[in-house]
C-alpha cells in the first residue's frame, strides 16, 4: 500500500554484507583493579626483601654454626694431645715397673674418648661446611673452612636496648608487614572492584563497515558502502554486576581474611623481637657464668698437673681435671656461637 492508499504487489531485495566490531570497557572494574594490581607489585617487591633477609640471617648461621664445629673441633683436638701425651707418660712408668697399669689404662681409655670426640667434631664441621654451601648456593663438594680461627662474642646490637623500642623498629621495618599491607590495600581496591565498581557505568562502542544493496525482485545492482557507529553507557545487573550478593560476599571475606593474616603476623614479630631480644640476654649471662667456670677449671688443672709433678697427684685426679677443662672450652665456645647467632637472630626480627 503506497502512501496514497493503492494496494499493490512488490518484491524486493536488501543485502549488507561486512564487518562489525564491538568493545565494552567497564570502567569502575577496570579502575579498581589497576589499583590492585599497583599494590600486588608493592607486595612482591617486599617478598623479593623478605626472602633476601632470610637468606642473609640463613648465611650468618650456617656460618657460625661452622665457626663453632671448628672450634669444637680444636677444642678436642688439644684434649687429645694432652690426653695421649699423658697416657704415653704413664706407658713408660708402667714399663719401668713403677706405675699401675690399670691408672695406664684409664689414661689411655680417656685419649680414645677424646680422639673420638675430635672424630665426631671434625664429622660436625664438614657437615655444617656443606649445608652452608647450600645456602650458598655453592657446590657442596667443596669443603669450606671458615676464616676466622678463633671464636668470640661479637657485638652486632646494642645488648641493653629497650624492648619496647627494638619491637617498634620490627613493626616498622620488617618487609613482612610491609608486603602483609599493600596486599590488605589490594584486597581493599578488590572489594571496590566488586562493591562501588558496577555502580560506574560500562562504556561501550560498536562498529559497522561494509556495503548496502538491493532493488526491486531480483535487482542486486544498485550497491554502495555502508557505515555505522554507536557509543553507549550500561550498567549490569545480576551475576558479575549489581546486586551480585555472592560475589560481595566473596569479597568481603577476602578482605577480612588479609586483616586477620596481617595481626596474626604483627604478633608473630612481636614474639619474634621477645624470644631474640630475652636469648640475646641469656646467653650473655651464660657468657659470663661460662667464663668464670673456664678460669676455674684451668686453674685446677694447673694445680692438678703441679701436684703430678711433684708426684702427689693420682691418674684420676688428672683425668678428672682434664675432663673438666675440656668441658668448660666446649661450652664455652658453644655459647659464644649462639650468643652471635641469637644477635644475628635479633637483628633479622628488627627488621634489619
Amino acid at each position: 500500500q503506497d502512501v496514497t492508499g493503492n494496494l499493490f504487489d512488490t518484491s524486493k531485495q536488501q543485502l549488507t554484507p561486512g564487518v562489525n566490531v564491538e568493545a565494552r570497557l567497564d570502567l569502575g572494574d577496570a579502575w579498581f583493579k589497576a589499583l590492585a594490581a599497583k599494590q600486588l607489585a608493592k607486595a612482591a617487591d617486599h617478598a623479593v626483601e623478605v626472602q633476601q633477609q632470610d637468606s642473609a640471617a640463613a648465611v650468618a648461621l650456617g656460618y657460625f654454626d661452622l665457626v663453632k664445629a671448628r672450634a669444637v673441633g680444636d677444642v678436642a683436638a688439644e684434649a687429645t694431645r694432652v690426653a695421649s701425651a699423658y697416657a704415653e707418660q704413664l706407658q713408660r712408668g708402667v714399663e719401668l715397673g713403677l706405675i699401675f697399669k690399670g691408672d695406664a689404662l684409664r689414661a689411655r681409655g680417656q685419649a680414645e674418648r677424646n680422639q673420638l670426640a675430635l672424630q665426631q667434631a671434625r664429622e660436625q664441621q664438614r657437615i655444617a661446611a656443606a649445608r652452608l654451601a647450600q645456602v650458598l648456593r655453592l657446590d657442596p663438594a667443596v669443603n669450606l673452612m671458615p676464616a676466622d680461627s678463633e671464636l668470640l662474642p661479637l657485638t652486632l646490637i646494642a645488648t641493653n636496648a629497650a624492648l619496647d623500642s627494638l619491637v617498634a623498629q620490627a613493626l616498622g621495618a620488617r618487609p613482612e608487614l610491609k608486603q602483609g599491607a599493600a596486599l590488605a590495600n589490594a584486597a581493599a581496591k578488590q572489594h571496590d572492584a566488586v562493591t562501588v565498581g558496577p555502580l560506574i557505568p560500562s562504556l561501550g562502542a560498536q562498529a559497522f563497515a561494509g556495503g548496502l544493496g538491493g532493488g526491486r525482485n531480483n535487482d542486486l545492482d544498485n550497491f554502495g558502502g555502508s557505515t555505522s557507529m554507536a557509543l553507549t553507557l550500561g550498567w549490569r545487573f545480576g551475576p558479575g554486576g549489581i546486586f551480585d550478593s555472592a560475589r560481595e560476599r566473596t569479597a568481603d571475606s577476602r578482605l577480612r581474611a588479609t586483616a586477620l593474616a596481617n595481626d596474626k603476623l604483627k604478633d608473630d614479630i612481636i614474639r619474634q623481637v621477645v624470644e631474640a631480644h630475652t636469648r640475646v640476654h641469656s646467653l650473655r649471662d651464660q657468657l659470663a657464668t661460662l667464663q668464670r667456670a673456664l678460669a676455674t677449671a684451668e686453674e685446677a688443672f694447673r694445680l692438678t698437673r703441679e701436684r703430678k709433678e711433684r708426684g702427689i697427684g693420682v691418674v684420676l685426679e688428672n683425668i678428672f681435671a682434664e675432663q673438666e677443662l675440656t668441658r668448660a672450652r666446649s661450652d664455652y665456645v658453644a655459647a659464644v656461637a649462639e650468643f652471635n647467632k641469637a644477635q644475628h637472630t635479633l637483628q633479622r626480627a628488627t627488621g634489619h
